[in-house]
């Protein structure tokens, strides 16, 4: 059945719009509360190197990706294409004898900031008003989470791959008044102005726990050892050969990864994964992210932020002592003081076990997490999988989720549904799994990786309704909105399928006990309907600033409803997330009320009454 969206004259050209005077921070923001763009925002994360290849001149070559892994690349080493079969192996991966999720991590396909700038325009459509990029600074893998230099953009994503490489190397790494600006630096300067010019704030990925091996400071370390100028940077180690003299060097990885070496935290005490801890970093490193830090929020210098980044999403935010980031957070509100800190804060015992994110938002550390305790209750009552949850415990669990923070706190939380580190939204709904556990298929080989059927594309478009319509700032990974697929990383981050690229089918994974081929395409409706309801969110200040309620005001049971009340609007947002048909009676709510969001119900009839077909949900606006 064909989805039947109606949102009333684009929501009355999004009834007047939220006012451009509520969007400014006032300049005595506190600082314990987030910017007030921040809880406007609505997310949509880019993956660079997935996202677009604007310039085939500055593809990655096996220079650039030179110790990006364990493994070699072989010699006939190839850019892959775009439109590649995702599971097949290609010509050059099949001889090394490594199973595909060894050879996928050896894959580039080019993407680069030429690709964003050049679809600002499709972002623009859709509606979006904030840029969560995943990291961009210079790092041979295609994740850049293994940092080479944190205060240089990647090589590959810039104009002349040579000749940053020899501005780089003309460098002093540890003198920021040597540093220069590179080809690729300036091309992202430049594309944050223009985001800026078109209403888009600009979030930049980092990783302060640890560093790639490459990364100049270990480099140092590797050669000079217990000389180095950098041995305190890291948990090194020295061990001397009595029979040689030779002498070798130990360090921590992150989690035990050789290619990420952990920077070394001091006056640290209780630490115990998944929950906070105090101590500090060394101050020679934290002079280093100060500086790059302040590099990135102004680069001219001049003190205006407009060619700056607005904010920083802050990797495996746990394994940094609460001592820095205070002193992180007092650093960057110095330079800037609408800046935004969002920390990854996730797990205190996978699968079964979220974070607390309590402790890192009271106002002295990040002003919210990425909200995946939001996701995981809202997966559980909309998807209905293994680990589903009744209409009584979703409440129940919302509220427990949100209502422990101050209003600005739970409207600051980056609302999201999938990333580069979980499963697509629509295969996440797809399959009955326990969330993230066990969720591709080298874990499962009856992981769902083909397209779902029509109930799970109903549940999506519910679940999105209430995202959008509810407490937090929603959040798209780049290509949901596109209706991709896609099980957990790696196979989570494909190239985008954008209309003009023509892909091969795709076929099963050779974990997978089943078969399948099927034409990725760019799917218009999934599209549309996120550009609905990003029009729906903007339409009112409710949806961003208003309180919520959940209310039980159906004879059905089984009827999700809640209000959302800002000043003297108020909307009633209701779901009938079951495989029955239902019925909602306004009649007894308010004089009068517009529908403004219907998807797939019977609009109303003269006495009130709302006909809900299985998997349908509406908005209306109570008019008093």
């Amino acid at each position: 059945m064909p989805a039947r969206i109606f949102c009333a004259a684009l929501i009355l050209i999004l009834t007047g719009c939220m006012s451009k005077e509520k969007s400014k921070t006032p300049v005595n923001l506190p600082f314990d509360q987030p910017p007030q763009w921040a809880r406007e925002a609505i997310w949509y994360q880019i993956f660079v190197e997935r996202f677009r290849n604007g310039n085939p001149v500055n593809d990655p070559t096996a220079e650039t990706c030179d110790n990006a892994l364990i493994d070699p690349l072989p010699s006939d080493w190839a850019l892959t294409p775009w439109g590649h079969n995702w599971y097949k192996q290609e010509d050059w991966a099949k001889p090394t004898g490594l199973d595909f999720y060894r050879t996928i991590q050896m894959r580039r396909y080019g993407g680069d900031l030429a690709g964003v700038e050049e679809k600002i325009p499709y972002l623009k459509e859709l509606g979006i008003n904030a840029i969560y990029f995943n990291p961009i600074n210079d790092a041979p893998s295609l994740h850049k989470y293994d940092a080479r230099h944190y205060h240089h953009i990647d090589v590959t994503f810039g104009d002349d791959i040579k000749g940053d490489l020899a501005i780089m190397a003309a460098e002093n790494h540890a003198d920021p008044t040597t540093w220069q600006w590179t080809s690729a630096d300036k091309k992202f300067i430049a594309l944050v102005k223009k985001l800026h010019s078109e209403g888009i704030k600009v979030v930049l990925d980092f990783s302060w726990n640890h560093t790639g091996n490459n990364f100049w400071a270990f480099k140092d370390v590797e050669k000079n050892l217990e000389k180095s100028t950098f041995k305190d940077w890291y948990h090194t180690k020295f061990i001397k050969d009595e029979s040689t003299g030779k002498i070798t060097f130990e360090y921590e990885g992150w989690i035990g990864i050789k290619n990420l070496p952990e920077l070394k935290k001091i006056n640290s005490k209780g630490k115990i994964p998944g929950h906070p801890y105090e101590g500090n970093l060394q101050p020679e490193v934290k002079e280093h992210i100060y500086a790059v830090s302040r590099r990135w929020m102004d680069p001219d210098g001049n003190g205006n932020f407009e060619d700056g980044i607005d904010g920083m999403r802050l990797d495996v935010a746990e394994h940094v002592p609460m001592g820095f980031w205070r002193d992180f957070r007092k650093y960057v509100r110095s330079v800037n003081p609408e800046f935004y800190l969002v920390g990854e804060n996730w797990w205190t015992k996978w699968p079964d076990e979220l974070m607390d994110p309590a402790p890192w938002v009271k106002g002295d550390v990040f002003d919210a997490v990425m909200h995946y305790q939001w996701f995981k209750v809202a997966r559980s009552y909309f998807a209905q999988p293994n680990d589903k949850i009744t209409l009584p415990q979703f409440r129940k669990q919302i509220d427990s989720v949100f209502l422990k923070y101050p209003d600005y706190t739970q409207q600051a939380m980056m609302n999201l549904a999938a990333s580069h580190d979980s499963p697509r939204l629509l295969s996440t709904f797809f399959n009955v799994n326990k969330y993230k556990f066990n969720c591709k298929p080298q874990e499962d080989k009856q992981y769902r990786t083909n397209t779902p059927g029509e109930i799970t594309y109903h549940q999506v478009k519910l679940f999105l309704l209430h995202q959008f319509t509810f407490v937090g700032a929603p959040h798209i990974w780049n290509g949901d909105e596109m209706g991709m697929l896609g099980a957990d990383d790696p196979d989570n981050r494909k190239p985008l399928t954008w209309p003009d690229i023509d892909f091969e089918n795709e076929t099963q994974s050779a974990f997978s006990a089943y078969t399948y081929s099927e034409k990725p395409t760019f799917n218009q409706e999934m599209f549309d309907y996120h550009k609905s309801l990003i029009a729906l969110r903007k339409s009112s200040p409710v949806f961003t600033y208003g309180t919520y309620e959940m209310v039980e005001i159906s004879d059905n049971a089984k009827i999700l409803a809640y209000y959302r009340t800002w000043n003297d609007e108020k909307y009633l947002v209701v779901f009938n997330n079951n495989n029955e048909n239902g019925e909602m009676n306004l009649s007894g709510l308010a004089p009068k009320y517009n529908m403004v969001f219907n998807y797939r119900c019977d609009d109303l009839n003269e006495g009130g009454v709302v006909k809900m077909p299985a998997y349908s949900a509406f908005v209306v606006k109570i008019i008093k």
